[in-house]
Order: structure tokens, then C-alpha cells, then sequence
């Protein structure tokens, strides 16, 4: 879920002002997954603006400590995740640690990388939620190291079914800055899309395995 309506419509403007978000119905863009979308989001471009950067390590801090209590540690899922988790735990003064897909191959073939204790409360702080899968992989990973994972906080959602689904069973409470409903109702709004192009993008939602322009 949203952490609140106004974070959301402020995050969704920032999101789409410096084109983290790029919306095109027409021309759509093919995921690493072979999905066929009408929108494409990268959200390691907020690094690149101090203000907008800024904003959302607030946001994120206030909301972590409302919704969680302060934890001990905050994780970031790697890569997208490491900048805006570090300025996240640099802000809340808290340690920092991150999370591989999977473990090094050599070395100490660590995955969760950083100075975790066992029973540490932490927050984990992902950019991005599609089907939740790998954001979820973290979460295991940072349990089998001993961490008491107290929930996952995310900038954006595009709010798929299979990963309300995936959380809820995994029990891991999330809460984002941002959504996908919230972000289609400011493009019109803002008039980045027409209402035919939201309609498009709302139908691709329900089923975007299967969706064809």
C-alpha cells in the first residue's frame, strides 16, 4: 500500500518531470522479460537530482520510523536499490548493508553484504516492485542470515495483482512512496497522457504477459 495520497501524487510528478518514468502507448517498450509495456521505469535517475534524491530519503526515513519504529539496519536491494538505500540509513544514521540476486561465486560468496548481526531488526528498500519475486529473494536471503526483517518500503508499484499476491504470502508488509493508479490520474491530469492513452495503460495492467498494442 501507498503511505499516504499526497506522497504518492508528489512522488508520481517528481517521477515523471525528469522521465524515471516514461509513458508511451504507442511505441511500447520490450522488459528483460519479453513483456510488451507501455511504460518503462528507472528510477536510479532520481540519484542524478539532488532535490528530487533528497525528497525521497525523507520521505522514506519518516515513513520507515512511523510505520516500523527505528530498525537497526537498513538493506538495499542491489543494484537499483544501494544509492537510495545508502542515503536512507546516512540520513536515519543507521548501518547500511545490500543484497546480491544470489551469492558471490569466489571469495567469501557472501549475498548479503555488509555487517549484519543476528536478530538485527532491518528494513529493506527496494526501487522498484513489479512481481515482487526478486525483491522477495532479498528478504529470504537477509532471514537466512539471521535478520529480522520488519518490512519493505519502495518508491514505485505497478500494483500487479501477482505481487500483492507473492507479498501476502510471503507475509512481508510493504508500503511505496509511489503507484501505479495514483501516477496514471496525474498524467492525465498533467496532460503527459490523453485519457485514451490511460485507458490503454489501466488495460495493460490487468494483464501484461498477454498485452499487445
Amino acid at each position: 500500500m501507498i503511505f499516504n495520497t499526497d506522497t504518492a501524487k508528489k512522488t508520481a510528478e517528481l517521477l515523471l518531470q525528469i522521465n524515471a518514468i516514461k509513458l508511451n502507448p504507442k511505441n511500447p517498450f520490450t522488459w528483460a522479460s519479453g513483456w510488451n509495456s507501455p511504460i518503462y521505469c528507472d528510477n536510479r535517475v532520481t540519484l542524478s537530482f539532488p532535490p528530487i534524491r533528497n525528497y525521497i530519503r525523507e520521505e522514506f526515513s519518516k515513513h520507515i520510523e512511523k510505520q516500523f519504529g527505528k530498525p537497526d539496519v537498513i538493506a538495499g536491494v542491489a543494484t537499483g536499490a544501494i544509492g537510495i538505500g545508502m542515503l536512507v540509513a546516512e540520513y536515519m544514521g543507521l548501518p547500511f548493508v545490500y543484497v546480491r540476486p544470489e551469492p558471490k561465486k569466489h571469495g567469501r560468496q557472501n549475498q548479503v553484504e555488509g555487517f549484519l548481526q543476528k536478530g538485527q531488526n532491518v528494513v529493506v528498500v527496494e526501487d522498484l516492485i513489479s512481481t515482487g519475486n526478486s525483491s522477495l529473494l532479498a528478504v529470504d536471503a537477509l532471514k537466512a542470515a539471521g535478520a529480522n526483517v520488519k518490512g519493505m518500503v519502495a518508491i514505485f508499484t505497478y500494483g500487479f495483482d501477482v505481487a500483492t499476491e507473492n507479498f501476502k504470502n510471503a507475509n512481508v508488509d510493504l508500503h511505496t512512496l509511489g503507484d501505479y493508479n495514483t501516477l496514471l490520474q496525474l498524467a492525465v491530469t498533467k496532460q503527459y497522457i490523453t485519457e485514451a492513452e490511460q485507458q490503454t495503460l489501466a488495460e495493460w495492467r490487468k494483464n501484461p504477459a498477454e498485452w499487445d498494442n
